[in-house]
């Protein structure tokens, strides 16, 4: 069962107003887009998302509360796009919680676990035509090295590149527990005795199969470019690389300008965009009962 992370504070902080339109990027299993849409009456809520499981499953349940939304089965990169085709071009509230949702973790046969075995996959679009499987066996020891650093900041990248690269020779590397062996076999003893190995280099992978950083930098200007004044954005990350490119977007755009700080008067275009109104993470009582949410991090602008 999926249980949204920092619920009660991410609709708090959107100011929901009964006869607004409010944008759920990541659909997923409709713990946010639920409690949206019980409070806009007189509202409409667009929701994305392109899992096909996660969309069939939404929509029968945002149905029992009303039919005042429209599910749209693409990836949130080409939302702004999407909603044009609605008319849509502004809108007073949006919604990012990134990452993997407990369904996609804990059903083996989509290839995201490391507890559990299946063929790498990771895909959040089943026709994404790039799988884990195609990562982890065709692309060079360089990349592979990079976007272990990189996307999972793994010390060790190296080593687990040369090892999946040696063992891929003999056979293909097919499932998710065939690679969480060669992990184990390339790094050293302390490491796994420690804690797990492998999550690193899976989140790696996943987020190299399904684009996320580029895509979730994109959607996040565009969001703010879309947004009405006084409309609120709110984005739950669940790690460091997704919350810097958040923190660094808001800071750019909440700043007046190098160009022209300390003129008397600031030109209109120099103007900050944006407010900051705050960065807030789970309470304990949260992460005890729901442990994925320990690394969740939520930020909220505003608009000016």
């Amino acid at each position: 069962m999926h249980v949204s992370v920092l619920l009660n504070e991410t609709i708090n902080n959107l100011n929901i107003k009964e006869d607004s339109i409010y944008v759920d990027l990541t659909l997923g299993y409709a713990g946010h887009s639920r409690e949206v849409l019980k409070r806009i009456n007189k509202g409409f809520l667009f929701a994305f998302d392109q899992d096909p499981v996660a969309v069939k499953y939404s929509e029968q349940q945002l149905k029992l509360i009303s039919n005042r939304f429209q599910i749209i089965k693409q990836n949130f990169r080409y939302f702004k796009e999407e909603l044009k085709k609605h008319n849509i071009s502004k809108v007073d509230g949006i919604i990012f919680d990134l990452g993997v949702s407990s369904p996609q973790l804990d059903n083996p046969e989509r290839g995201f676990s490391y507890h559990q075995d299946a063929r790498l996959d990771m895909r959040m679009d089943p026709n994404n035509k790039i799988s884990a499987y195609e990562v982890v066996n065709n692309y060079s020891y360089e990349q592979l090295v990079d976007i272990f650093y990189r996307y999972g900041e793994e010390k060790y990248a190296k080593a687990i590149a040369k090892k999946i690269v040696k063992e891929r020779t003999t056979k293909p590397i097919a499932t998710t527990l065939q690679l969480v062996e060669i992990i184990k076999m390339a790094v050293p003893y302390k490491y796994k005795r420690d804690k797990h190995p492998a999550p690193k280099v899976f989140q790696a992978i996943r987020i190299e199969v399904n684009n996320e950083l580029e895509n979730f930098e994109k959607a996040l200007i565009d969001a703010i470019e879309i947004l009405n004044p006084k409309g609120r954005i709110c984005v739950i990350t669940f790690h460091s690389l997704e919350d810097k490119i958040c923190k660094h977007i808001f800071k750019q755009y909440s700043e007046v300008s190098n160009v022209v700080k300390g003129l008397p008067t600031i030109p209109k275009e120099f103007e900050p965009q944006l407010k900051i109104i705050g960065k807030f993470k789970p309470s304990k009582t949260e992460i005890e009962n729901n442990y994925r949410a320990r690394s969740a991090t939520l930020r909220v602008a505003e608009k000016l």
